[in-house]
């Protein structure tokens, strides 16, 4: 549903590291290097976006949610957050107030964003 998503990073070379340490569980690898603005994705589309902080005041915090081809997808993103030094805001389980087979991690990444890998699917 989304073309693409991006953020603006306090420090783009750790988020950059932090970025390509996480995804790389969820097949999703560097596309694009300006080195003012690095661009994601899992095929030959660049869909997730940082950038160097350029504008605005303050922290506003937001959310992505990575889709995660199965469950042992997730547990390696959490797995690759954890090791890059990421705060642990939930750890990989079964959330059923969102729906029976919701199963997510939750972490922040350098700039304090909340990141998620989930997998929609049953075991």
């Amino acid at each position: 549903m989304l073309d693409h998503v991006g953020f603006q990073c306090g420090d783009l070379a750790a988020s950059a590291a932090f970025y390509d340490a996480v995804l790389a569980p969820l097949g999703v690898s560097r596309q694009m290097d300006f080195q003012v603005a690095i661009g994601y994705g899992s095929g030959d589309h660049a869909d997730f976006w940082i950038g160097g902080l350029s504008e605005g005041d303050g922290f506003r915090e937001s959310h992505i949610a990575f889709a995660a081809a199965d469950r042992a997808a997730v547990d390696a993103f959490f797995g690759a957050a954890v090791a890059a030094g990421a705060e642990v805001l939930h750890e990989p389980k079964l959330h059923p107030e969102y729906h029976e087979h919701y199963y997510g991690a939750f972490v922040r990444d350098p700039d304090g964003n909340n990141v998620e890998a989930v997998c929609h699917r049953p075991e």
